[in-house]
């Protein structure tokens, strides 16, 4: 019998074609208990967010912790479970914050509401708006090509090159916008290398240098990444006490230089050190050069408000707010038609805002009615030393800002070390950084960033080979963080102990 016809069945008839749908199906073959508990384990994390709610709710409260305080923490401890696991989206999580505070009679459900006023909310929303400017009127997309063709023609001076202008641009624009500029940029160079380029290491570095110099240099100012503002609104809410742009940026630039300078020496030590050949990556940048152009006005005059901004900030924001300054910039942009409203749609993260409202008022709820203090007083019988303190809080912050994202981790620690502060004479300033800088230097999950997941997004990446160099960062990080925190800050009037500056 001869052997049937391709499109043919054995009987001679035409082959039975499946759906266009079902060709790309894959087939599960975990185990089918394995396959049920992936399926139901998000189920599972909200019962048990609720459950742990629930048993707060219902038990008598401690000696020490009026009722508010103990639904408080019940609506806190739903909040970090939902936060920590994502089971719940960010904002929808937030949202529901503000709805049970007032619910469970915490506070009047039009304080919480009115929390989403916070001037803080307010200067993340125009600080995206800022980006969007940058980005849409290929202002960024400019200086990137610009310093790339000028200083990356050879394979280190590529590297440094992606590395220090990341972290520059991470100074006046949120890292999520840096990421987004500089991505395609780096892919085309790593597409553009040879076959035997491409299979080294060289390729990981420049996708590195991408999202480690983001993530550094975004701690560098408030307009770095949307944490900041958020624990400025959070200590600004509980406490009264705020931090000056300038100051802030005072505090953190010595740590920003240490870290760049550990980055680069474990980029070229681990992932550059290998020779190649650039040629073709340089001319496919000078090709991207090319097709620029000259600059718009448009370019020029989105350069000068942004400029205009900064030193508003640095000189003005204590008399006009940070919000303030931010919001007349963005009405300049629009004023001089440098912004369109579909535009700002489509760049702003609507969802951090919304979630942002939410985290401000849980942590000005665990103030208010003393939770945060009951929690820092239970925290403080095992220690009594607030260095040990101080660093077990930024270690802590570090090692969640890898694996969750940097706004649940600053959301969930920062009420409580606010707490502890009037007990071991902490200053509140110092604090705050403390627990807000490390959360965002993170340097091996792809999930902890925009400019982590884009740079695996690249096809480079394998987190094994990160993990070594990772905690090498990681652990210069935080003790560089540490000797920052005790030497140089008081130098500058922030503690880390209140009294001491």
């Amino acid at each position: 019998m001869s052997a049937s016809q391709p499109g043919k069945d054995p009987l001679g008839g035409p082959e039975p074609q499946l759906p266009p749908e079902l060709l790309d199906v894959e087939v599960d073959t975990r185990p089918l208990a394995m396959v049920l508990l992936s399926h139901s384990l998000r189920f599972i994390l909200l019962a048990a967010g609720a459950a742990v709610f629930g048993f707060i709710l219902q038990a008598t409260p401690p000696p020490g912790l009026s009722q508010a305080g103990e639904r408080a923490l019940a609506v806190f401890a739903l909040c970090v479970i939902y936060w920590v696991s994502g089971a719940l989206p960010l904002v929808i999580t937030g949202l529901l914050a503000i709805v049970l505070l007032g619910i469970c009679g915490v506070m009047p459900a039009r304080t919480a509401y009115s929390l989403f006023g916070s001037e803080a909310v307010f200067f993340v929303l125009a600080a995206f708006m800022l980006a969007a400017a940058v980005n849409y009127r290929g202002l960024g997309r400019r200086v990137a090509v610009i310093v790339f063709a000028r200083y990356g023609r050879t394979p280190t001076g590529l590297v440094r090159a992606i590395y220090l202008l990341s972290a520059l641009m991470s100074f006046l624009i949120p890292e999520h916008a840096v990421a987004a500029i500089v991505f395609p940029i780096v892919l085309n160079v790593a597409d553009s290398l040879e076959p035997a380029a491409r299979r080294t290491r060289y390729p990981t570095a420049l996708f590195l240098a991408m999202a480690w110099g983001t993530n550094i240099g975004g701690i560098a100012t408030l307009l770095g990444g949307a944490r900041g503002p958020l624990a400025l609104g959070i200590l600004t809410e509980a406490t009264g006490v705020s931090i000056s742009f300038i100051r802030w940026s005072a505090a953190t630039l010595p740590l920003v230089a240490i870290l760049l300078l550990v980055g680069y020496l474990v980029l070229t030590a681990f992932f550059a050190f290998e020779p190649v050949n650039i040629e073709p990556s340089v001319a496919a940048i000078a090709r991207r050069r090319s097709q620029l152009g000259r600059i718009s006005f448009e370019e020029t005059a989105v350069a000068l408000v942004l400029a205009v901004t900064v030193v508003a900030w640095s000189v003005a924001s204590q008399r006009f707010g940070l919000a303030g300054i931010a919001i007349l910039a963005v009405v300049a942009l629009f004023v001089f038609e440098l912004l369109s409203w579909q535009e700002v749609e489509g760049h702003v993260n609507w969802g951090i805002i919304l979630m942002y409202g939410g985290a401000i008022a849980l942590g000005s709820a665990l103030e208010r009615s003393k939770a945060a203090a009951f929690m820092a007083q239970r925290i403080a019988k095992k220690t009594s030393s607030p260095f040990i303190l101080l660093a077990a809080l930024s270690l802590t912050a570090q090692i969640l800002g890898e694996t969750l994202s940097h706004s649940a981790v600053v959301a969930s620690i920062l009420p409580v070390g606010l707490g502890l502060a009037g007990r071991f004479g902490l200053d509140l300033r110092g604090l705050t950084l403390a627990i807000t800088l490390p959360a965002g230097l993170t340097y091996i999950m792809p999930v902890s960033t925009p400019a982590n997941a884009l740079a695996y997004s690249g096809g480079y990446l394998r987190t094994r080979d990160l993990i070594l160099p990772g905690i090498i960062l990681i652990v210069a990080s935080w003790i560089g963080l540490n000797l920052v925190m005790h030497f140089y800050w008081p130098l500058i009037g922030m503690g880390p102990i209140a009294g001491k500056a």
